[in-house]
């Protein structure tokens, strides 16, 4: 009992707004509404994990499997990069342990759907990327865990990290094999289907994260923002900055093509926010980890106005360059088609067919000038 009485303590000293996190969390989860935010999320991350999988296709994954670069840059982007990223964050900018184990575990997370749409729009590699979401989803089973259970190390001595619910963490990963496999299972059988739960799962994401905002602004009251440190607004900014740039690096030091590059950015610095808010959600107590509970939304506006910004200068300045890549690359293959074309042309040309009385039919050579 007395470890029962120690964590809002705890929450409440880590720092020196800790006393308004613990208060803003007794209201979080006193609220009626709170029930009914645990379904939303719960939902939305379903969903979320469905369309992931209905964009695998096994051919794809095969071929993946035979030579795994995507698999060893998700393993090395979103479980070595990104952790490492976090935790380092959380140390310059002195966290408390409430703000810490919200940015750790957002640093965990596998990548999200958003690198998937972004990476169509700047021309990135889209098996590779998908290949990636896919394989760093299914890495999290084990690597997650144990990253938060690494990294957390530093901040052992608090109640919030002792009672970090890892159990719960594997619990909530392994629950979204059944929308993945479904979802892989519907792309084999129905793809048309397949293509349009796809394009369903991304629009929820940006009317989930909306939803979000609003409730939980709802039920935390209007002076939200001013219960977040500025530190925990700064990481928010700086991280999936700092993972776009870790992802080019390392897709350079693999001396992969620049499409590429720009997919692997992509898929490291966009982590799975739906996933992080929904363990914060349905395995911490409200009372622990108070308004900490929008650090993953704040990341997933943030993740998402810097890829839009990626996108924009990319359209800006690199797409001619792609674009003359793309025709030296292709044409080889224009040339054939073009004089597959013209052969096809001479033959019709050869010779001319007349009809003559009653069922005569005559050949006519052409007539070419000279």
């Amino acid at each position: 009992m007395a470890g029962s009485a120690q964590p809002p303590t705890a929450a409440g000293g880590g720092g020196p707004d800790g006393g308004s996190l613990a208060g803003d969390g007794e209201a979080f989860g006193d609220r009626s509404l709170s029930q009914g935010l645990s379904v939303l999320v719960g939902l939305a991350l379903c969903v979320t994990m469905l369309g992931l999988g209905c964009a695998v296709e096994l051919g794809q994954l095969g071929q993946q499997l035979r030579r795994p670069v995507g698999l060893l840059l998700a393993l090395l982007g979103q479980f070595v990069a990104m952790p490492l990223l976090a935790f380092l964050l959380a140390l310059i900018f002195a966290l408390d342990e409430v703000a810490a184990v919200a940015v750790l575990l957002c640093g965990c997370c596998p990548g999200g759907n958003l690198s998937n749409l972004m990476s169509v729009l700047v021309d990135g590699d889209m098996n590779l990327s998908v290949i990636m979401t896919a394989s760093s989803t299914l890495l999290a089973l084990f690597l997650m865990p144990l990253c938060l259970w690494v990294y957390s190390r530093h901040w052992i001595n608090t109640a919030l990290v002792q009672l970090l619910p890892l159990g719960a963490v594997s619990l909530t990963l392994g629950s979204t094999l059944l929308p993945i496999g479904l979802g892989v299972l519907i792309r084999y059988r129905h793809p048309r289907a397949a293509d349009l739960l796809v394009k369903i799962s991304l629009w929820s994401l940006l009317v989930t994260l909306v939803i979000l905002f609003i409730l939980t602004g709802t039920m935390l009251g209007p002076d939200l923002m001013a219960h977040i440190p500025a530190s925990v607004y700064a990481i928010a900014v700086l991280m999936p900055l700092a993972g776009y740039a870790l992802g080019y690096g390392l897709a350079t030091i693999f001396k992969m093509p620049p499409h590429c590059r720009r997919t692997v950015s992509l898929e490291t610095g966009c982590q799975n926010v739906q996933l992080c808010t929904a363990i914060l959600k349905l395995t911490f107590p409200p009372e622990l980890i108070g308004s900490m509970y929008m650090f993953p939304l704040l990341y997933a506006l943030f993740q998402s106005a810097e890829a839009g910004l990626f996108v924009l200068v990319y359209k800006m300045y690199g797409r001619d360059g792609y674009k003359q890549d793309t025709l030296g690359e292709d044409e080889d293959t224009d040339i054939s088609y073009k004089k597959l074309k013209e052969e096809e042309v001479a033959d019709t040309s050869y010779g001319t067919v007349t009809t003559e009385e009653h069922n005569s039919v005559q050949m006519e050579p052409a007539q070419t000038a000279l």
